[in-house]
């Protein structure tokens, strides 16, 4: 086959496999984990349903692929940030700020405690606790050796801390409380 003809199949595909993805989140949003069919997302999707079965064996499959693109672009936004800094002061509050603010954006979803738990239980999710860990760690690890923050814990220990801390910003009212947060955050980390 011609190279243009396989790259329009391919983004067909990927159109497809996105559509499915949103329409089955917006499903759930709406009715309920255990409420959506796979007949239903077909419907919402606009493909029959042996096509959606060529893309996916069930709803979980979906919702966890669904899930994974979204972590994938949190990393993804999270490294950005980082990138954007040349100093190893403002590329960790950057890092920090980009954490706290996916976690507001989070919160906005909605899901139920049951999607949550689906979602976080996959081998993925652990993977990609696994890197955002790193991520923050060696931010942290450079800021320490900068002189930026205290260098009297392990890098390790100070990403814990800062990735539980800002998980809080899921519960505040405005982006000017996750900013609040985020210099409470860092006051705990400079260098005394």
């Amino acid at each position: 086959m011609p190279k243009l003809w396989n790259e329009t199949i391919e983004a067909h595909r990927r159109t497809v496999h996105d559509a499915i993805l949103d329409a089955t989140v917006e499903l759930v949003g709406e009715r309920g984990l255990l409420a959506v069919t796979m007949s239903q997302i077909a419907e919402k999707t606009g493909i029959g349903r042996a096509t959606l079965y060529k893309y996916f064996p069930d709803v979980e499959t979906i919702l966890l692929a669904w899930h994974n693109r979204q972590v994938a672009g949190h990393l993804e936004r999270l490294a950005r940030a980082g990138e954007r800094e040349s100093d190893a002061g403002r590329r960790l509050e950057a890092m920090l700020e980009t954490y706290a603010l996916i976690h507001r954006q989070m919160a906005g979803h909605g899901f139920s405690p049951d999607l949550v738990t689906l979602l976080h239980r996959s081998h993925d999710a652990g993977h990609a606790r696994q890197q955002l860990h790193a991520m923050l760690r060696d931010a942290l690890a450079d800021a320490a050796r900068a002189g930026v923050i205290r260098d009297d814990l392990a890098a390790d220990e100070l990403a814990t801390f800062c990735l539980h801390a800002l998980q809080a910003a899921a519960a505040l009212p405005s982006e000017a409380a996750v900013q609040r947060l985020v210099g409470l955050t860092l006051a705990g980390l400079r260098a005394r």
